[in-house]
């Protein structure tokens, strides 16, 4: 079976969802007491996708200003991204702009992209209406997508978009930095390799410097 190995970063303002968004996804569960991200944490998960094991390693980034000029290390060689923001929140939509402005000034190869608005559960609430983000994504060549990390709504066709997405692009004769193989066994070799430093990690920032913490066992759906 042919697989395709891509690296997945999820950006985004604090508080919009982002980390409850893959766990719902990756674990199918959901907590409203979820620490924020401190640095990133990393999550992997394999989808088959017309006839292609597609595995997903997915960098869950801090949405905190303070973390911000810390993203580059972490969204380097990504091959998607998604851009989350709360459409209850105007400002999150505003914010997540700035995160794709970083993004492309930080990423040259070709990448599959998707606006998410989280929340739709508290529609009575929205700031941003769909036509708007509709809008914004079609400039940026992303597609445009809603869901519920709380509520379960949409989740699922968000990350078979993104796989389907890196299925096209494996086949486009592209500079982008996608793993294919025709093996299966090669493939799980090169996961291994790959997500052996990309575990889960606690990152403490001090003015002067940058020191990473321990590393946990990585989460696989």
């Amino acid at each position: 079976m042919k697989t395709i190995i891509g690296k997945v970063v999820v950006l985004g303002y604090q508080g919009v969802g982002k980390t409850c968004t893959v766990i719902r996804y990756v674990e199918n569960t959901f907590s409203k007491q979820i620490a924020p991200t401190v640095g990133a944490s990393f999550f992997s998960c394999k989808l088959n996708i017309e006839g292609t094991q597609v595995t997903l390693q997915i960098w869950d980034t801090a949405g905190q200003e303070r973390f911000k000029a810390m993203a580059p290390m972490f969204y380097r060689n990504a091959n998607a991204a998604l851009l989350i923001f709360d459409i209850t929140s105007s400002s999150s939509f505003e914010s997540m702009k700035g995160w794709v402005q970083e993004l492309k000034r930080n990423v040259d190869e070709p990448m599959v992209l998707c606006v998410v608005g989280n929340k739709i559960d508290l529609a009575d609430k929205r700031q941003v209406t769909r036509d708007e983000a509709v809008q914004y994504s079609k400039t940026i060549g992303a597609s445009y997508m809603e869901c519920s990390a709380m509520a379960d709504q949409g989740i699922g066709l968000i990350f078979e978009k993104i796989a389907l997405g890196l299925l096209r692009l494996s086949g486009q004769k592209t500079n982008h930095t996608l793993k294919v193989y025709d093996d299966d066994i090669m493939a799980t070799s090169s996961e291994l390799e790959a997500t052996d430093t990309a575990n889960e990690e606690t990152v403490n920032i001090s003015i002067h410097s940058i020191a990473h913490g321990r590393t946990v066992k990585s989460k696989c759906c």
